[in-house]
């Protein structure tokens, strides 16, 4: 049994570690991932530049590939040209951070998950609920969990992606697991005006809120209120409901 392992967070990430240890418990796991940050890279891949491909250690022992590219490219490349055996499943994470709502569309980590399910494996992205120095380790093993459940059920999942978050609070304290849907509240953004030493205008992105966290039957608000969330998600972006009233407008105004 194959695992890739990739992330956004970089190649020596703490998340990344903690999951590689757990999964090494139930697979054969491969890293694969960005040589630096690529956090809310979304689903970028590179075409006009090289990928450049290393082998990065820890204490002179291997530690996977460092890829110079996006989380999307680490899967591409890592399950084309650097397995050295079939990948059975792709995990990506854990990030340093949630990943619900609009979120998902920004997040290099489950953009790095949906893309193993666009080349047809089963696919997770794992993500813990906060942006400090953290314990990764509750995390590791629920993941460690949830590969079973997706590996058992194959037929299933296969070609699919489930995005995991999981809040940041002492493990007595999580309320249970729900199985819930993206939330589409809008986010709420600030940023911070300054002036550097030469007078120079800037601002730095401080901080953003979700409207959706009163929605408890979404990923951000059970998400908010204690729980683990699970998300199926799927890359069709087609509003389906609109398909109709498209047409209608289309034949009526277009000829």
């Amino acid at each position: 049994m194959r695992f890739l392992l990739t992330n956004d967070d970089g190649i020596y990430a703490k998340g990344l570690n903690a999951l590689y240890k757990e999964l090494s418990k139930e697979a054969d796991c491969l890293i694969v991932a960005p040589e630096i940050e690529q956090s809310a890279v979304g689903h970028a891949i590179t075409i006009a530049r090289p990928l450049m491909v290393r082998r990065a250690t820890k204490n002179d022992v291997f530690l996977g590939y460092a890829v110079c590219g996006t989380p999307a490219d680490c899967v591409k490349i890592g399950i084309t040209e650097l397995s050295d055996k079939p990948v059975d499943m792709v995990v990506s994470g854990i990030n340093r951070g949630g990943n619900a709502g609009i979120n998902v569309l920004y997040s290099g980590t489950v953009s790095a998950a949906t893309e193993g399910a666009i080349l047809g494996f089963p696919s997770m992205a794992v993500s813990l609920d906060t942006h400090k120095e953290a314990d990764f380790t509750y995390a590791a093993k629920f993941a460690r969990k949830m590969t079973r459940l997706i590996l058992r059920n194959l037929k299933q999942f296969r070609g699919s992606a489930i995005n995991v978050n999981i809040p940041c609070i002492p493990r007595e304290k999580i309320k249970g697991v729900v199985v819930v849907r993206q939330a589409q509240g809008n986010i709420v953004e600030t940023f911070e005006k300054r002036v550097d030493p030469r007078e120079n205008i800037y601002y730095w992105f401080a901080k953003e809120s979700q409207s959706a966290r009163k929605q408890k039957d979404t990923d951000v608000g059970a998400l908010a209120d204690g729980f683990i969330t699970l998300t199926p998600i799927q890359f069709d972006l087609t509003r389906h409901d609109l398909i109709k009233t498209l047409q209608d407008v289309v034949h009526k105004n277009i000829s």
